[in-house]
């Protein structure tokens, strides 16, 4: 399967686990963009080290992870102030997403292309069960997004860059120049100062 996989890569998936790494940075600076949140010493330090981060990205800027990151905040930014329950919104936004998926499908099909013209019947399987295991955890990131704040809302999605960087590395072996490295580093390091201020920060709510 890997065999396979490995001849259709676009060689991005290392950029894309930087667009998920810096989106609980990217929740922060919208939290105080629409929400007036105020960014302590140390929040503001993690902040610049991401930016610094982003600078040496092997010497280019990595647009698709800044797309991902920017796009993925936005989404987050949109079901917490959304009026419509987590259910209501997800069924909204496939009722949206539906007409445009099924043309360019229709036109894949028609023009004799795409997996499920040209995909066996496991990989057919496997895209149609694609379906429900996408919209669960869409739903249950919608209940949570309305439940806790904007900067806290990032702190739970670090499980997901950290499975692709893993992916991109060791599986699919993908270039990873030591520009690249250092940029990473910067990241992982305003992750880790930002995540370690935030803890300290409840521990002395709870102590108060």
């Amino acid at each position: 399967m890997f065999q396979r996989v490995r001849h259709q890569r676009s060689g991005h998936v290392l950029e894309a686990s930087l667009g998920y790494y810096l989106n609980p940075l990217v929740n922060v600076v919208l939290g105080v963009l629409f929400f007036s949140d105020r960014l302590s010493r140390t929040q503001k330090i993690a902040v610049g080290l991401a930016a610094a981060g982003l600078a040496v990205q092997a010497g280019r800027l990595p647009w698709i992870a800044l797309v991902l990151a920017l796009t993925f905040g936005f989404y987050g930014l949109l079901r917490k102030v959304a009026v419509l329950g987590a259910l209501e919104g997800l069924t909204l936004e496939t009722l949206m997403l539906a007409p445009v998926a099924a043309v360019v499908l229709a036109w894949w099909s028609w023009q004799g292309q795409g997996a499920l013209v040209q995909g066996d019947a496991s990989t057919v399987g496997w895209l149609l069960l694609a379906g429900p295991m996408t919209a669960v955890p869409l739903l249950l990131f919608a209940a949570g997004a309305r439940r806790i704040p904007m900067s806290t809302l990032g702190i739970l999605q670090y499980i997901s860059p950290s499975l692709q960087f893993a992916l991109g590395v060791w599986v699919y072996n993908e270039a990873f120049q030591p520009a690249r490295l250092v940029g990473f580093v910067l990241i992982w390091a305003a992750l880790v100062v930002y995540s370690v201020e935030g803890w300290w920060a409840r521990q002395r709510a709870v102590l108060a």
